[in-house]
């Protein structure tokens, strides 16, 4: 599907109020509501528009560090890679897991209500994929971006 510019600017709209009216939509990106939600329908079902979520604010939950998990594994095969993912999806800690180029197999995003959690988690499940060879931790200071915005 190739975007127009009122599909980004719909786009643009969504991210930042991805609860407001097709009504209000339509005013913001200058299109009458019909082919407004014709639109937001085709970007959907073309898989440009994955879903809608509600934003959390982590540390009000309880979950109060995010630590990003450095990740090698015993080989690199079409097994092991595969084993190792299908695992971490199940594990709800992990918000985001990235196969890599470079000096690790994966990195991973991980939410804890504090560090003892992230050990409990880090020993009881993380540690215990088989092919997992070696976890290194880091551990951020201060956030100081985040975003699910894409630029457009």
């Amino acid at each position: 599907m190739k975007l127009d510019s009122i599909d980004h600017r719909i786009l643009r709209v969504l991210q930042k109020k991805g609860r407001i009216q097709n009504l209000e939509l339509a005013k913001e990106v200058g299109l009458s509501p019909s082919p407004c939600l014709r639109r937001v329908r085709l970007l959907e079902e073309a898989g440009i528009i994955r879903g809608y979520a509600a934003l959390l604010d982590a540390p009000k939950i309880g979950l109060k560090l995010t630590v990003f998990a450095r990740v090698w594994l015993t080989g690199q095969d079409v097994e092991t890679t595969d084993h190792f993912v299908q695992q971490v999806i199940q594990l709800p800690q992990v918000v985001e897991c990235h196969l890599m180029a470079g000096d690790c197999d994966f990195i991973l995003r991980i939410v804890a209500a504090d560090l003892d959690a992230y050990r409990q988690f880090q020993v009881e499940h993380l540690g215990r994929i088989k092919g997992v060879k070696s976890i290194k931790t880091e551990i951020p200071m201060q956030e100081c971006k985040l975003s699910s915005e894409l630029p457009l």
